[in-house]
């Protein structure tokens, strides 16, 4: 899926389901420079991210329904830390540590390409 944040195209892979969300990008040793993984959640609510079996230092945007990240968190790598969406939240969207600040992308931007995920 492509995701643009401003002018930054973002290329993701769909976490949709159950099985795909619980393996997320374990195992990873790398990530394409704009790759991440966007994981769809059925329902809004207060999702966590931990980063188990995950060796690649990563940073998780939370984004409501309407493709506003709501806040962003920093993880450590093969740690169980739960790092939770501050608001309730649609979609989380991993990418490698320190993308979103590099690119001045912080909580109130909005993501475009969404829409088809989540019905408004």
């Amino acid at each position: 899926m492509t995701l643009g944040a401003g002018m930054h195209l973002i290329h993701a892979e769909v976490a949709d389901r159950d099985a795909a969300r619980a393996l997320g990008l374990m195992q990873r040793a790398a990530l394409a420079p704009n790759g991440g993984m966007l994981f769809v959640f059925e329902e809004r609510g207060l999702h966590c991210m931990w980063m188990k079996n995950t060796p690649l230092p990563l940073s998780v945007a939370f984004v409501d329904e309407r493709g506003v990240i709501v806040n962003i968190a920093d993880m450590q790598p093969l740690t169980e830390e739960s790092h939770c969406a501050k608001r309730p939240a649609r979609f989380a969207l991993e990418m490698a540590q320190g993308w979103f600040a590099a690119r001045g992308i912080r909580a109130g931007t909005r993501l475009r390409g969404l829409e088809q995920l989540a019905p408004r």
